[in-house]
């Protein structure tokens, strides 16, 4: 867990964000129905601090990441980046900030410009916002490769040359190559072996201890963000459902769709009891929620209220929320 000196610094703060998209349109091309991928979304990260950002598959995960980095522009909502909202920045005026802001996608393959060798994906940020000689250059790749596991000789490779696990730790060296203050991981690790996922895991604990920089991480393997989260906010139907210290979200989840969650995660020893939570239905669709609380058509709890009025987040111990009418 972070001290609290180190939580001081509010880097990120997010509040009510919502991206919609359009899916279909009437006779004068206007919208007629949307796709609610992230619906009144808030959080804050602080320096040095990982954000877990979790929820079953297409519940918006990617997409808060994405608009915050603005690689997809908000459909309203506010991103305060350091004290100055960035959510209508053009495109001149959001390129300081993007050096601080960085990214780490969830596919090491795709991600990577296959005609070009390491060194050059590497250097290419430091060629967007530093002066370097082509010296200095080589050094501070070879420095970044070394940091994240990599040997200088393989700087010339193309990127099809590298295994899984060494593509996504070339990734990460990119993202680092200029000092960001945040970066956000894309479900990381997802393409990648179990044993492969574990030491990409720990590479990303030790920068973050050398360097101090931040993560939101958004991931599905809850067992995973365990390890690496210092916060965790829970993501339902495009809606955070509740965010608390990661102690207290696996040792007393309080909303339903956490507690169901938890119950899925493997335990290790083989003789432990746990009451696995099978959810009924399927999700329903982003493009109609259903009114009131969106996962009452869910939920083994669901009361009428549920079904006709939406649940405010609160807080129900200190730094403990949860949108449920149950708690």
């Amino acid at each position: 867990m972070l001290g609290s000196e180190a939580l001081v610094t509010t880097l990120l703060q997010v509040h009510e964000l919502r991206k919609y998209f359009p899916v279909k349109k009437d006779f004068f091309g206007r919208g007629t129905a949307k796709v609610h991928a992230v619906d009144g979304v808030s959080f804050s990260i602080a320096a040095g601090e990982t954000l877990g950002l979790v929820g079953e598959s297409g519940c918006g995960k990617s997409t808060a990441g994405k608009t915050i980095l603005r690689l997809i522009d908000p459909t309203s909502g506010t991103i305060e980046w350091c004290g100055r909202r960035i959510e209508a920045l053009g495109r001149a005026a959001m390129h300081p900030v993007r050096r601080e802001l960085q990214v780490v996608f969830q596919d090491p393959y795709s991600s990577l410009n296959p005609r070009l060798r390491a060194r050059d994906i590497v250097a290419e940020p430091l060629r967007n916002y530093e002066s370097l000689s082509e010296a200095q250059m080589r050094e501070h790749v070879a420095f970044l490769f070394e940091k994240v596991g990599l040997r200088a000789d393989q700087m010339v490779r193309y990127p099809h040359e590298f295994s899984g696990g060494q593509r996504q730790r070339l990734g990460i060296a990119r993202a680092l190559a200029v000092r960001p203050k945040l970066i956000i991981c894309d479900e990381p690790v997802s393409a990648l072996d179990v044993s492969v996922q574990a030491q990409v895991i720990n590479l990303l604990v030790d920068l973050q201890a050398e360097f101090g920089v931040s993560y939101l991480f958004v991931a599905h393997d809850l067992a995973v963000v365990e390890h690496i989260s210092h916060r965790v906010a829970v993501m339902y139907l495009g809606k955070i459902v509740e965010l608390t210290d990661k102690r207290s979200l696996f040792r007393n989840p309080q909303h339903p769709y956490t507690e169901a969650l938890l119950s899925a995660v493997p335990v290790p020893d083989p003789k432990a009891k746990r009451k696995r939570i099978i959810l009924q239905g399927d999700v329903p669709s982003p493009v109609t929620p259903p009114p009131g609380c969106r996962f009452h058509t869910r939920c083994p709890y669901a009361e009428a209220r549920c079904r006709a009025e939406e649940p405010a987040m609160k807080e129900v111990r200190p730094g403990h929320s949860v949108a449920c009418h149950l708690r």
